[in-house]
This record gives structure tokens, sequence and C-alpha cells, in this order.
């Protein structure tokens, strides 16, 4: 076999011819010609005139043999387009205006979805700001463009990336269950952009929309898809009652200790646990520090008894007995005596239709959370991002359906 033929195999590229192999120190430096005449081009792909060939050929950072590194040299023609203007003519193995093979690009983006950016820079030999250039042009190139398109049920949060309150807002499909948007900042403001880019039509078509009860974010879909139903998510509203709870639980310790019952407040310090779990969960020994409470201290098994109600209120099967159930809870949570229960049923009664939305949709921020401890790792084995772009590029890539198929060894033992 002919070591051009071999170069050519190893490159794996279609549409070129290898003219000439040469090896200097650490470098396979493999000369290639394109196998069409014509000349494309590199934005629109029309075929235009070619001219200007360069006496001096423009190298390409390929995939690697061992420790040797594979360049790609090819002198590149102009083209002049009536569209786009002059420019460099498209080549198959690499994106436009890049020193670096597609294949190679795939690869450092492939490696970036399971670890970080220094390592990735490393393995591949390139700096660490040109990994997350590739990064960005990986999904730019690889994004789905249609991604906003025939959006139903979306769930919003923020997600808080450095210190002094720098948020992105996040936006996710939940029936494609991936990242179709996200922006900088968070509130009203941040979510607007989201629907600018969305566009009149395709907000229309927005059917559930879950979230938490961020007034700001409520507002920006009311005056931008106001036929879609808010639901709030289910573990939030829960959230809010097991706080209560707690509230509780830390005043009836401060005022044991005021009063120098040293032992009855250790006893409530140490029940913290076996209140706010799930009566599902629970051990002989938080079953014990309830019975002790349900003996020994009314008001804190109150509560207790309150954050279990409310939970078997999600559990209902028609928004009818859910509300019905919605109300008795409100009206014992009112006239239970406790300051942060009265004030927790006044949030719930004022957004009582939004919550009871999760009977009919089912659908709760989870997914949306999920992304978010996600995209915490990210930033965490990155030791934090200085800029949002970067962020928001390895988010898609980890978490928009980008899907990279580089060119891996083929699976293969002899023994």
């Amino acid at each position: 076999m002919r070591l051009s033929k071999f170069a050519r195999i190893l490159i794996g590229i279609a549409s070129i011819f290898v003219t000439n192999v040469r090896i200097e120190g650490f470098l396979i430096i493999a000369t290639v010609k394109l196998t069409s005449r014509k000349a494309r081009c590199p934005k629109c792909g029309r075929c235009c005139p070619g001219y200007d060939c360069r006496d001096k050929p423009s190298w390409w950072l390929h995939l690697g043999l061992g420790s040797f590194r594979f360049i790609i040299e090819y002198a590149p023609r102009r083209v002049e387009c009536p569209t786009c203007g002059v420019l460099v003519e498209k080549l198959p193995w690499a994106r436009h205006d890049c020193r670096f093979s597609r294949d190679f690009e795939e690869m450092a983006a492939y490696l970036a979805q399971t670890t970080d950016k220094t390592s990735v820079s490393k393995l591949m030999g390139i700096s660490w700001s040109t990994t997350g250039n590739i990064i960005a042009r990986v999904v730019a190139d690889k994004l789905d463009p249609r991604r906003l398109e025939e959006l139903t049920k979306v769930g919003i949060d923020e997600f808080s990336y450095r210190k002094r309150h720098r948020y992105i807002t996040v936006v996710v499909d939940h029936e494609q269950r991936r990242v179709v948007w996200a922006g900088i900042g968070k509130g009203e403001v941040a979510l607007n952009e989201f629907f600018r880019e969305l566009g009149k039509e395709r907000a229309a078509k927005l059917q559930v929309v879950t979230m938490d009860m961020s007034a700001g974010y409520i507002k920006s879909v009311q005056n931008n898809a106001e036929q879609a139903q808010i639901v709030f998510d289910r573990f939030h509203v829960q959230k809010l009652v097991s706080d209560a709870v707690d509230e509780v639980r830390r005043n009836l310790n401060n005022k044991y200790r005021e009063r120098g019952d040293v032992d009855a407040a250790k006893t409530i310090k140490s029940s913290r646990f076996a209140l706010l779990k799930s009566r599902f969960d629970i051990s002989a020994k938080d079953q014990s520090k309830l019975a002790d409470i349900q003996n020994h201290n009314a008001p804190l098994y109150r509560a207790y008894l309150l954050k279990e109600t409310l939970a078997d209120v999600f559990d209902e099967k028609t928004v009818e007995e859910a509300k019905a159930e919605l109300n008795r809870w409100l009206a014992w949570a009112s006239r239970s005596k406790l300051a942060p229960f009265v004030r927790v049923a006044r949030t719930i009664r004022k957004f009582k239709e939004r919550i009871l939305a999760y009977i009919e949709s089912h659908l709760t921020n989870g997914l949306v959370e999920g992304f978010n401890n996600k995209l915490r790792m990210i930033a965490n084995r990155a030791f934090g991002f200085h800029s949002a772009d970067a962020l928001i590029a390895v988010l898609f890539l980890c978490c928009g359906g980008i899907v990279l198929e580089p060119l891996l060894p083929k699976p293969w033992c002899p023994w």
C-alpha cells in the first residue's frame, strides 16, 4: 500500500487526494488536494468562481497518531460569492475560518462533555482559551436550530454561576427533555429576551409553564404568553411549609432556652430531621422522637401534621378533590396559632389556582432543577466561570441535546 493511500485512510476524510506525506520531527504532514474542481462558498455552499491559489499552503491540525501530530496541508482558493462576498473556499475537513479539522474539534467537544476544559486542553495539546473557542464553534454548528419550534411545555429557573448575584435564566423543554434557551440575568427582563427570540407566533403555542413563585417570571409570562397555564412547582410549595416547620421548631427551642429548660430545648433541637423527613422515610429512632413531640409539644406536632397533610393534597386524583382538601388545609393553617403557617397560608391562598394546576399537568420543575444540578457540577469542575457566555456554551453542549460521534477506536479484542 502506498504511503499516500495509507495517510488518506488515517485522515478518514472524503473528497480529498493525498499527494505527498512527509515527517518533520513529531509532525506527520499530509499535502492534499480536493477531488472537486469547483469551489464553494463556506457560508451558503453555492458554487462560485475560485481564484488566487496561494503559493504558500496553510496547515490544519487533525487528530493525532500516538505521540505524532497529524497536519493537513493545503493551499485554499478564494471564492467570490454574489451573496457573501470574497471568502476562502469551503473545505470538507474544517469549519470556516478555523485551523482545526472537524474531527479534532468534535473530539475536543466530546471530551468537554465529560471533563473540565483544563484536562481537555492537556489531552488535545491546545490552550485553555482555544478549548473554549472550539466548544463555542461546535455548539453553534451542532445546536438544533429548530429547538424553539413547537414548544408547548417549558420549565423556567435561574442559576447562580458567580458571587455577587450573577445569574443566568434557563428554559427547558419538558417534552424533548433538553435545554432550549439560556440568557444572562434573571427575572422579567431576562425572560423577556427569551420571548423576544421565541416570537409572538411561537409563544402563542405555549400551553404550560412551570416555575417557582418568582414575581418577575410570572409577569413576563403573563405579558408574552397569557394563554399559557402557569404551574408552580409542588416541591417549592412544600419547601415553604418545611421552612415554616423549621421556623416553629427554632422559635420553640429559643423559648425553652430562655426559660432555662435545657432538656426540652435539646430534645426539640435534635428533632429537626425527623420533622422534615417524609413519613415514608422516617426510621424507628425518628418515630420515637415524633412520639415524644406528640406527647409533650402540641404546637410543634401540629406544625408537623400540617406539613404532611399538604403533601397529601398533591396526591389527589382530581382538581375538585384537591381544591376541597387545600381549602380545608388553608382553614386549619390560618387558625393554627402558628405565625409561620398563617403567613404561608396567605401565600398559598394567593396562588391557589396555579398550585392546583399541578393536579392536571403533573409537571414540576424537577427536570429544570436536575439540569441546574448538572450545571453546578460543570461549574464546580471548572472552578467557576468568569463569563456567562462560556457557561451557556458548555450548558448547551452538555444539556442541549447535542450528540457527538467522534472518530473513536472500533471495539476489537483478539483474546
